[in-house]
């Protein structure tokens, strides 16, 4: 019996945890390939034959594979399929939102809500959060300042129900601050950084001149059963 095999044998699901079962999975499949037991090279067969094994449904693995493939952990090669890439270099990442970067490095942040309602899920958005296109969702959008001078321009959504979030509050204090007090703890993320030119409405709420470089950073973030819980959409200052 190959490594692999031994490996799914011993995967355990468990149908009555609110965790999701694509979950479960990515994290067993994650913890074989960080312990060993899933080498770098091995293959991991093809989403039927998972789905059989496994007694899971084909989404439901297509899922668990692509959030690892996202991580790093896995590659999809064609008429290769999915094997375990080498070890990667990891250092602790301590989930963070910009005021608490700010304020860490003494640059006294200050925000100005924007907008704080409830809007129709885009596609993008829908496809973050896991929720049905259409579907309601909290759009946040904040201007950050540090000592009076604009630095970002933040856009936040979350699913609907997942919290109040009182503007007054958000003014005086970060969103995962507000995030954590709720109860929600913080587990993981998927982030993206970037660069482009500022818009015309970029640029007048930035206080730069329009075409002007800009940092941009996409997130989403999940708690620890797994849940998205955030989405953002950052533009900043290259400065």
């Amino acid at each position: 019996m190959t490594e692999p095999q031994r490996t799914y044998d011993l995967i355990t699901m468990d149908r009555t945890s609110p965790v999701p079962l694509y979950y479960q999975l990515a994290r067993q499949l994650e913890a074989s390939i960080e312990h060993g037991a899933l080498a770098p090279g091995n293959h991991l067969g093809n989403e039927i034959d998972l789905s059989v094994r496994l007694g899971l449904s084909r989404p439901t693995v297509r899922q668990a594979i692509k959030s690892l493939v996202d991580k790093g952990l896995l590659v999809r090669r064609r008429g290769v399929g999915t094997q375990v890439v080498h070890s990667q270099v990891k250092r602790p990442l301590e989930l963070s939102s910009v005021y608490d970067d700010l304020e860490s490095a003494g640059q006294g942040p200050t925000t100005r809500v924007l907008r704080n309602e409830a809007v129709p899920a885009t596609a993008d958005v829908a496809a973050a959060l896991g929720v049905p296109e259409g579907g309601e969702v909290t759009l946040l959008e904040r201007l950050r300042f540090t000592h009076g001078r604009p630095v970002a321009l933040l856009c936040n959504h979350l699913p609907a129900a997942l919290l109040q979030l009182d503007t007054e509050r958000l003014e005086s204090t970060g969103l995962y601050r507000m995030m954590r007090s709720a109860g929600i703890t913080l587990h993981s993320a998927r982030q993206t950084i970037g660069a482009r030119s500022a818009t015309t409405e970029e640029a007048a709420r930035l206080d730069e001149k329009e075409g002007a470089a800009l940092l941009t950073m996409q997130r989403t973030a999940y708690d620890d059963t797994g849940r998205p819980v955030e989405f953002g959409t950052h533009i900043y200052q290259a400065s």
